[in-house]
């Protein structure tokens, strides 16, 4: 019995202490954020002195379109994200159910590409969006964050139909249900949870997106990520502006985090009904 207490005051001690861990630097990037400009040498220093200075000045920074750059990442995001979405469900569902060579030969490009490190991608890919007329454009940003997605989606989801029962499929076959009709109608409905919560992943990170948005942008199409750099200028780093710029960018993934919470915890934890 003792050792037991001990494993579960041991267990939360630990998940105290990760948790402690991550939101250390998000504290202090919020404090940062509502310092005065002469503060932010001094943050923990400075009592109870706060301002909304640094959303201010960098709303109105010269050479940063923040409103246009928040537009475009949330749309792009949003976009990218539903079409790997109606991509890899198919890709998903086939993995998990086939056995075939095509369907092993699929895993194994998928897992290669989930091998290889991600900014080993980034290059080539901005020599074949030039190539084929897509750089700085809405649909070459895109086509290569739902590029990436695709092996991320149909890994995960491969997971979530296997825990999707046969019997069920089998038994609307049997009712005369085409494949594609178990598929619609039966196990994406019953994976639901899992998808919902790939796809808030999904689009979490490509709102965060920063390589694409440097490789396959320029200033005409502002993301949200790299309008940070902007505050990097020749006279110092304008800190509180770019803790402001840092604060912003996390609200909206806390907020869309903190609405479907429900469905990703379900979908995490897995869709297993057997």
């Amino acid at each position: 019995m003792r050792e037991r207490h001990g494993a579960r005051i041991l267990r939360i001690s630990t998940i105290y202490m990760v948790a402690f861990g991550f939101l250390v630097p998000v504290l202090y990037l919020t404090l940062t954020a509502f310092r005065r400009p002469q503060a932010v040498f001094y943050v923990l220093e400075a009592g109870l002195e706060f301002s909304i200075s640094n959303f201010t000045d960098a709303l109105n920074w010269r050479g940063v379109a923040i409103k246009e750059a928040f537009v475009n990442s949330a749309l792009i995001a949003t976009a990218s994200t539903l079409l790997s979405l109606f991509v890899t469900l198919p890709s998903g569902y086939m993995l998990a159910r086939y056995r075939t060579r095509l369907a092993r030969t699929w895993f194994f490009i998928i897992y290669l590409v989930r091998a290889v490190p991600y900014v080993s991608w980034v290059l080539p890919l901005f020599l074949l969006a030039q190539k084929l007329g897509l750089y700085d454009t809405y649909f070459g940003i895109i086509s290569a964050q739902a590029a990436f997605h695709v092996a991320f989606y149909s890994w995960i989801l491969k997971g979530f139909f296997e825990g999707v029962p046969h019997e069920v499929e089998e038994a609307a076959l049997l009712d005369g249900c085409s494949r594609w009709g178990a598929f619609f109608r039966i196990a994406v409905p019953l994976a639901m949870p899992g998808v919902v919560a790939a796809g808030i992943l999904g689009w979490i990170w490509g709102w965060n997106e920063l390589l694409i948005a440097l490789f396959l942008t320029t200033e005409s199409i502002p993301m949200f990520a790299k309008t940070v750099s902007a505050f990097i200028t020749e006279m110092g780093v304008e800190w509180g502006r770019m803790a402001a710029t840092g604060v912003m960018a996390t609200v909206p993934a806390v907020i869309v985090t903190a609405l479907c919470y429900r469905y990703i915890v379900a979908g995490l934890g897995g869709v297993h009904t057997k």
